[in-house]
């Protein structure tokens, strides 16, 4: 025997026997030691396990089990996890420097890695020729790939045209980082079987993911998504053996085409152009956050006309999101150079977009001359009034068809929405979390279009399109979820943070044109529909105990849910993971886990694990409603503040009842 393959051998003996140990001694739990095995059994090279026995021979088990104690669960999403991990093996870093990427991703099998975004691809492909020999679809599926900024986004990207070509599928990958919309825009336009983009959307940047489309350029739901997740998790090693050369695909590069086509359908979301010239004086500052939105939304803010300025700091790419704690526009911090270049150059709207651009915050002077937050409840709010109003205006809706009007929300989302959808004459639907169910909606409308009428449907001109859809099936009017996520229109089929900041930037110049400040705009609103307000918390939990306990405690809500909450009774309990719900239109809810609790003071509670980040997230939501008439000024800062105060307190309340809960 050589000495080599002798002392090779001998090292996985040696790493073995540790492992045996450590999983006898409860320091590595079995499911881990069993995935360690499985991993390295189909390394294509000593990588792993190299990194692997560094971590063995430093006795880091809580690092083991966590990169280690399951496979990475392909879910209805895709996949998300870590790229590095908690602790950096010198195999992984290799020659990079402190806060340089790595040179190789997280070893595990709960890490995104080549491994997984392998069996991802792996799955995904054998899931589209199947479907396309069921449906009996000739051509070569054909997946559209886009990745943003993040750590090995580049490379995650590439391996996934590699596999998805080597197993017979055409991809087309953009020459650069891209927006999740404009990936959804694309397989569409393209007229593509499938798309991915790899991101994990404003997560640390320690994390990325693999997010799956379909045909229709929306996130994949049922039957589609229990079909890839077969597939997907029934891979178990990222070998495959590619087909021959003539039953491979191709790789075509992509990328200016598809921003002119998709810039194109951005410019009709303007309803008003009038607007915008008669408030040249509106100051916008944009700030992307080291994200794909430079690519898009610059270039279509100087197209339309917009005053803009934007933060030098933060316009160009980096994964490392050096500027800020969290790449997340919900936070404050996240805007805040973007703020003090306001304050500094005497802006009036701030707007930024996360890394992938998919989702939009926005910061406005107020009526006192400083700069003020909005909610994602309250962007969406003002841009389902603004949109609904100005279409009535402009007589494209009417009292003859407002009927066919749709604004759709999540449940989570705040009802000011509806609302404003019933005093209008529109339907309001509400969905899961997520803008999968949005985008399954507006599939639901383009095919209830008689299919002669329909043909080429994505060819069709927006006006074309609205025509058929107000004259024969729903027309889509607005649609959004409070995490700042907003479309309004169907030619992207996923949340859409370079039209939120045209459509928010259209609403500030109808604003600055009327003499207004947006705090004012949306204080008329109140005054108008009643005052809705909303306050969401998290519990965050990490790793593998944590992933327990948020079970816990959602077992907890079902089993012995509270009754009753400072002072006020629950009235309902609706159980979106057991009870049979159905939307406005008699559509199904599919089954989640996630709770609602209707209060006696007409205050709602809402309880579900994110999909996405290890935390259990909790939404309370109060109003008042004028019971004549309008609210004034006086009344309207009274029951802010009263308002305010309660949600406060509800917030502590559930706190403290999570922590007894955890605690039994």
């Amino acid at each position: 025997m050589p000495e080599e393959l002798a002392a090779m051998l001998g090292d996985i003996e040696r790493l073995n026997s540790k492992i045996e140990r450590a999983v006898a001694n409860g320091q590595l739990m079995e499911s881990a030691a069993k995935n360690i095995h499985t991993l390295l059994a189909g390394a294509p090279s000593d990588l792993y396990s190299r990194a692997v026995n560094e971590l063995v021979n430093a006795s880091e088990w809580s690092e083991l089990n966590d990169r280690f104690y399951r496979t990475l669960s392909f879910g209805t999403g895709g996949l998300r996890g870590r790229t590095i991990g908690k602790i950096l093996p010198a195999g992984e870093r290799g020659n990079a420097r402190e806060n340089e990427r790595p040179e190789i991703p997280c070893v595990g099998t709960n890490a995104m890695n080549f491994f997984n975004i392998s069996r991802a691809t792996q799955g995904h492909v054998a899931y589209l020729h199947d479907w396309n020999q069921r449906e009996r679809i000739s051509p070569k599926p054909g997946i559209v790939i886009a990745h943003h900024p993040r750590f090995l986004s580049k490379e995650f990207a590439e391996l996934a045209a590699k596999v998805a070509a080597e197993n017979g599928c055409d991809a087309f990958v953009f020459e650069g980082p891209r927006s999740v919309p404009e990936l959804s825009f694309a397989v569409r336009y393209l007229k593509a079987s499938a798309g991915v983009v790899i991101t994990a959307s404003h997560n640390p940047p320690y994390d990325n993911g693999y997010k799956v489309y379909f045909s229709d350029g929306a996130q994949v739901i049922e039957p589609h998504a229990s079909g890839i997740i077969a597939k997907v998790n029934a891979i178990t090693s990222e070998a495959y053996t590619p087909l021959p050369k003539a039953r491979q695909g191709k790789i075509k590069m992509i990328g200016r085409d598809i921003d002119e086509a998709y810039m194109q359908r951005l410019e009709t979301l303007v309803l008003d152009p009038t607007v915008i010239r008669e408030a040249k004086s509106l100051k916008i500052i944009y700030t992307p956050l080291h994200g794909t939105g430079s690519v898009i939304i610059e270039p279509m803010l100087k197209r339309l006309g917009f005053n803009f300025e934007v933060v030098p700091e933060q316009d160009h790419f980096d994964g490392r999101f050096p500027t800020v704690k969290s790449a997340n526009p919900e936070n404050a911090e996240a805007l805040a150079m973007a703020i003090d270049l306001a304050e500094k150059d005497d802006g009036d709207v701030v707007v930024a977009t996360d890394p992938d651009c998919d989702r939009m915050g926005a910061a406005v002077r107020s009526s006192n001359g400083k700069m003020k937050l909005l909610t994602g409840n309250q962007i969406g709010s003002l841009l389902a009034w603004y949109r609904t109003r100005r279409l009535f205006e402009k007589g494209v809706l009417n009292k003859h068809n407002a009927s066919r009007g749709v604004i759709i929300k999540t449940f989570v989302t705040t009802d000011l929405q509806k609302a404003i959808a019933e005093h209008y004459g529109l339907r309001c639907v509400e969905t899961l979390t997520g803008f999968k169910y949005i985008g399954a909606k507006l599939g639901k409308y383009e095919r209830a279009i008689a299919e002669p009428l329909r043909q080429n449907y994505v060819d069709l001109s927006e006006d074309e399109t609205r025509k058929l859809r107000l004259e024969h099936s729903s027309f889509y009017v607005f649609g959004g979820e409070e995490s700042y996520g907003y479309s309004g229109a169907d030619f992207v089929r996923d949340k859409d943070g370079n039209g939120a900041v045209i459509m928010f930037c259209e609403v500030a110049a109808y604003a600055k044109a009327h003499g207004k400040t947006i705090d004012e705009l949306l204080d008329n609103i109140y005054s108008e529909f009643g005052y809705f307000a909303e306050k969401n918390g998290s519990l965050v939990f990490e790793g593998a105990e944590g992933a327990t306990k948020i079970a816990r405690l959602i077992k907890s809500y079902a089993s012995d849910p509270f009754l009753e909450v400072l002072g006020s009774k629950v009235t309902s309990i609706r159980n979106f993971e057991t009870d049979k719900i159905e939307d406005a239109e008699s559509d199904q809810i599919p089954k989640e886990k996630m709770l609602m609790f209707e209060l006696q003071d007409e205050a709602r509670i809402a309880v579900r694990p994110s999909g996405t980040e290890p935390k259990i997230k909790y939404y309370l939501f109060a109003h008042r409603r004028p019971e004549k008439g309008k609210f004034n000024s006086v009344e309207l800062n009274q029951i802010k503040r009263e308002v305010k105060e309660k949600l406060d307190r509800l917030w502590d309340w559930l706190q403290r009842d999570a922590q007894s809960r955890l605690t039994k």
